[in-house]
């Protein structure tokens, strides 16, 4: 005791007292504490030395090593490999990819290039220029392409969408998509031709519907484009635009090749054509010097051409000029003529109707028909012509006989009588019973 005694004499400090007080719980030195083991565990010296440990002491330790404890990190999964990472068996990929590639692209190429197809022929119908699509359909279901696609594709980058014309054309297997394209266009070779006789007193109706029923165009589009278009000839500018017949009496009589399902406006303008060269230079001086106009001259022979036999044209031309030129004798100015009347009625009649089952003009209708076209009401001419005249009857017009007849009737024996006076015709007629 007495030596603990003198010990704590000589060095008091070493046997103080400790000061409970430094070992308080000081939250900020704890958490700051916390941080900096937080932070080693991730540093790469922790890493390190768990490795080390792990390994046990028989390995030899990573360098920049440390010691430390703690549990036994997870271990990582292992990636599976990819079967292509076998050469082999990418190999055997890549060569069957590039066989189905080439079997796709040698179908394709047959038919782009036309190979190995069954022999065929195909009438294909454009009804209109943008009907690109309907055309891809008729190729594909008559077998002139087999894939409407491909066909798509190659019109599309070559742009032989935009050369496809309205018509019909003839098409074989044997033709390739730059063939098939160009066999569409306006200027091929393929398109189906159609001959059509319009024959002399057709009225634009009565055209109109065999155009129709020869398959150069249609009914409608024929009627809208007659009505609708200025044609640059000087015989319509005073024609007014929106009537479907304006163009009666200048669609020429003739014998024409036309392409089948045709652009109507080509189809009129052709007619319209052939008009502007019959009626020459020198007819149309005869008109100027008569005093007429050509459209009264084609008035004119329009009437001769619906009332004449074709041999006694000049005679009818004489009748009904008397008939004009003396308004004061024979039938006072009015032409009587049964013909312009038909035309009414023709012009009401469905156009699928037959003209032997239309309505005939009878005694009564000269009183009770109201139109411009009754000349048994109007005096002068009809509003316009009745029928698209042939050249005989526009020469008649110009160059009728020069008589004293105010009257003509059909006689028993199918010719026309010829008389100066009213009892003259009617003891004609009275003969006939």
């Amino acid at each position: 005791m007495d030596r603990d005694y003198r010990r704590y004499r000589e060095d008091p400090g070493r046997y103080r007292e400790p000061d409970r007080t430094r070992y308080r719980p000081d939250p900020y030195r704890d958490e700051t504490r916390r941080y900096r083991d937080e932070r080693y565990r991730e540093s790469e010296r922790y890493r390190d030395a768990e490795h080390y440990r792990d390994r046990g002491p028989s390995q030899p330790q990573r360098s920049g090593g440390g010691g430390g404890g703690g549990g036994r990190p997870p271990q990582k999964k292992k990636k599976k490999k990819s079967p292509l990472s076998n050469p082999l068996i990418y190999l055997l990929m890549v060569c069957g990819v590039s066989a189905i590639l080439a079997c796709v692209g040698w179908t394709l190429a047959n038919d782009v290039l036309a190979l190995n197809k069954d022999e065929g022929t195909a009438t294909i119908v454009v009804k209109e220029d943008k009907d690109f699509g309907n055309v891809v359909k008729q190729l594909k279901k008559n077998g002139i392409i087999n894939y409407k696609w491909t066909f798509r594709l190659f019109a599309a980058l070559t742009g032989g969408e935009e050369k496809v014309a309205q018509g019909t054309y003839n098409l074989n297997t044997d033709m390739d998509y730059r063939a098939i394209l160009n066999a569409l266009s306006s200027r091929s070779g393929n398109r189906v031709e159609a001959s059509v006789t319009i024959p002399e007193g057709y009225s634009c109706k009565e055209i109109f519907a065999l155009l129709q029923e020869e398959g150069v165009s249609t009914v409608e589009k024929l009627e809208d484009m007659a009505a609708n278009h200025n044609y640059a000839f000087s015989f319509l500018q005073e024609i007014p635009m929106g009537d479907p017949y304006r163009l009666e009496g200048y669609l020429f009589p003739d014998t024409y090749i036309f392409y089948m399902g045709e652009d109507p406006k080509i189809v009129l303008n052709k007619m319209l054509v052939n008009f502007d060269a019959k009626f020459t230079e020198a007819m149309r001086q005869q008109v100027a010097d008569s005093g007429r106009t050509v459209r009264e001259i084609v008035n004119i022979a329009s009437m001769i051409e619906k009332e004449s036999d074709g041999t006694d044209r000049a005679k009818i031309a004489s009748v009904i000029y008397n008939r004009l030129n003396n308004p004061g004798a024979g039938t006072n100015g009015l032409l009587q003529i049964d013909a312009t009347i038909q035309y009414v009625f023709d012009q009401e009649a469905p156009y699928d109707q037959k003209k032997e089952e239309r309505r005939m003009v009878t005694q009564a209708d000269y009183q009770t028909v109201s139109s411009p076209y009754n000349t048994y009401l109007n005096k002068g001419l009809p509003p316009g012509p009745i029928c698209n005249p042939g050249i005989d009857c526009l020469l008649a017009a110009i160059n009728p006989e020069n008589t004293n007849y105010y009257y003509y009737a059909l006689g028993s024996d199918k010719v026309h009588h010829f008389f100066n006076t009213l009892s003259q015709h009617q003891a004609f007629l009275a003969s006939q019973g």
